[in-house]
């Protein structure tokens, strides 16, 4: 995958009472921001590669008893990747090291979050590994606890490979999370493979002692999309909806929907985004709202770094709304890269992986943000919740969760001071 990297700036001939002008306004903004850093951003845990991970591209997902499980793409004690558990202890976080990939068959580098199944076991997705040698197309996996009771700080989990992927028709290299339906069949997409190399979405069926695949849609850039790094969600009827980062007319991403159509799936654009007055290259996927609108994000455009959207459902068509251009980072940098969070009453919640008003100042162009968007008298009213400053675990690749108080929680790529990334807590 091609990895995100911080421009460079070559403005130049500025005069000097607008840098004057500018290095007060940065001494402002600093200041408010290192003000907010102590009321409301927590550090829960820096990661340090070995033997705890290197850079937590996935967000987190939290079980009933408020423990929160991730994984980071690099680190461990083979370096291919890592599964952690964090447990609320006193006023702190304890993490239990769960699983550190190997390579090779055992798959290597998750991306994504992972998913807690049916049983209750982890569930997760690796960009590559699955084959001998070097490198694979990926694998869906499972984790499960160690029989009995652990007596122990270290008590690993047991990882099954529960598919393979061959990089072929089948698709290959799985950025996003995998969902499950009433049956326990499992759901998710691949960026590449499929009749065009373009990315599939596929199906794990219960077979025997194994699991069986089917493709249920092959992209093909246009007009269905291409490179679906986003997870799946289905609404009541269980149609299956998300989106690709590239295709559609004219090549700014989409959003799609796959209806179950006798033996097979059906899809359907819903939307095609135009790369400019919309934004463009959606990689969160999508989100619903009680009432069955679907809200999600793009990192670039319309302004400046990104947009977050809404698509309402009218007899049988979707209507595109654009609800907030993002501003806080300079035009072309990337803004959300990771799916939205919604609250009971109807906040909508995310991260951009630059920007956050403070760039040219810690980070060239800002290390990110976590914003808020509150429906207010038919429109919307941002909140810049945090800006990451570069001594934080910094460049939030996922959108963040929530818990029952309305706290925020995350994690964090950057690295700074010898750390891997980190999770974060942000609280009301």
């Amino acid at each position: 995958m091609t990895r995100l990297k911080q421009g460079r700036n070559g403005t130049f001939g500025i005069d000097l009472w607008a840098t004057i002008a500018a290095y007060a306004l940065a001494l402002l903004m600093i200041v408010l921001a290192t003000q907010l850093h102590a009321q409301t951003h927590i550090p829960l845990h820096h990661f340090t590669n070995t033997p705890d991970g290197w850079e937590p591209w996935g967000g987190l997902v939290m079980d009933q008893a408020g423990n929160l499980y991730g994984a980071t793409q690099y680190g461990g004690a083979d370096h291919q990747g890592f599964v952690f558990k964090m447990v609320p202890k006193g006023s702190g976080w304890v993490v239990y090291p769960l699983y550190s990939f190997q390579g090779g068959q055992d798959g290597s580098e998750p991306m994504a979050r992972l998913t807690i199944g049916p049983d209750g076991s982890l569930y997760g997705t690796t960009t590559l590994g699955g084959a001998s040698g070097c490198c694979g197309n990926g694998t869906v996996f499972n984790l499960k606890p160690p029989p009995g009771v652990c007596k122990s700080f270290i008590c690993p989990w047991t990882e099954t490979v529960l598919y393979r992927f061959s990089g072929d028709s089948d698709g290959g290299q799985p950025e996003a999370p995998v969902i499950f339906d009433q049956a326990g069949n499992i759901y998710g997409t691949t960026v590449y493979g499929g009749s065009a190399n373009d990315g599939v979405v596929f199906k794990l069926t219960k077979s025997g002692s194994g699991w069986t695949e089917s493709v249920l849609h092959s992209f093909t850039n246009s007009p269905d999309g291409e490179y679906p790094a986003g997870g799946l969600v289905f609404d009541q009827a269980f149609n299956l909806y998300g989106t690709t980062a590239g295709g559609g007319e004219p090549n700014g991403g989409t959003v799609f929907k796959l209806t179950p159509s006798g033996a097979g799936w059906t899809e359907t654009v819903i939307h095609s985004f135009d790369g400019n007055t919309e934004g463009g290259g959606p990689r969160g996927g999508v989100i619903f709202d009680p009432a069955g609108n679907l809200y999600g994000t793009t990192p670039f455009g319309p302004i400046a770094n990104g947009s977050v959207y809404e698509l309402t459902p009218s007899g049988g068509q979707w209507n595109y709304s654009l609800l907030y251009a993002l501003t806080s980072g300079p035009d072309g940098v990337p803004g959300p890269l990771g799916p939205l969070a919604i609250d009971a009453a109807g906040n909508l919640y995310g991260t951009t992986y630059q920007g956050g008003d403070v760039y040219g100042v810690t980070c060239e162009y800002g290390c990110g943000s976590v914003f808020r968007l509150a429906p207010s008298g038919g429109g919307w009213v941002y909140s810049l919740l945090y800006a990451f400053l570069d001594t934080d675990d910094d460049f939030p690749v996922d959108g963040p969760i929530l818990d029952q108080s309305g706290n925020l929680y995350g994690t964090a790529s950057g690295t700074f001071g010898g750390y891997g990334g980190g999770v974060w807590e942000i609280t009301p």
